[in-house]
């Protein structure tokens, strides 16, 4: 029985496997920045209310949007057996890139004084850059799990298994029905 070591793959050709699921993810992110956006200047300039309010009604349309996209297109093969489970975690992991977004923007309007509707719009660009990261880190690692594969030692066991059960069942004589 030969035993191989198997080698990890180097960051870059982790980040190199993974850029499609980068793009998907930024497809549909940026898909919610739109609706985030829009939602945003309509809650600030329409109906006039105040940024932080604009911002979490804004994140929470966006939010339902995006899961749409996540489960139905970019992680339409991962594992998906509680829902319950991942519509869950997707809600708390949205909740704190959201409280992550608006950290940003109420410590640009409050503590620095940015409150044009430009400066506003900037700092909520600035937030959800970092709260982006945040989200892809955590949805790909916890909520939208990837299905379990064989890897490591029990992957090269696997082989050897089949292999002798496969060895048993052509030893044994065949009976057949009188």
């Amino acid at each position: 029985m030969t035993t191989t070591t198997a080698t990890q793959p180097s960051l870059v050709q982790r980040l190199r496997g993974m850029s499609g699921e980068m793009i998907k993810f930024g497809v549909v992110g940026l898909s919610g920045v739109v609706v985030n956006f829009l939602v945003f200047w309509v809650c600030i300039n329409g109906l006039n209310l105040a940024s932080l309010r604009s911002n979490v009604a804004a994140t929470l349309v966006a939010i339902a949007t995006n899961y749409l996209g996540y489960r139905y297109w970019l992680y339409k093969d991962r594992d998906a057996a509680s829902r319950k489970r991942e519509i869950t975690l997707f809600l708390v992991f949205s909740g704190a890139g959201m409280l992550i977004e608006t950290g940003v923007l109420g410590f640009s309007v409050y503590a620095l004084g940015l409150n044009t509707h430009m400066e506003q719009v900037a700092a909520k660009v600035a937030g959800l850059a970092v709260g982006t990261v945040f989200r892809f880190v955590s949805y790909r690692t916890w909520v939208f799990k990837a299905m379990p594969e064989l890897a490591g030692p029990e992957a090269a066991a696997e082989p050897e298994v089949v292999t002798e059960a496969e060895l048993l069942l052509a030893a044994e004589e065949p009976h057949y029905a009188k």
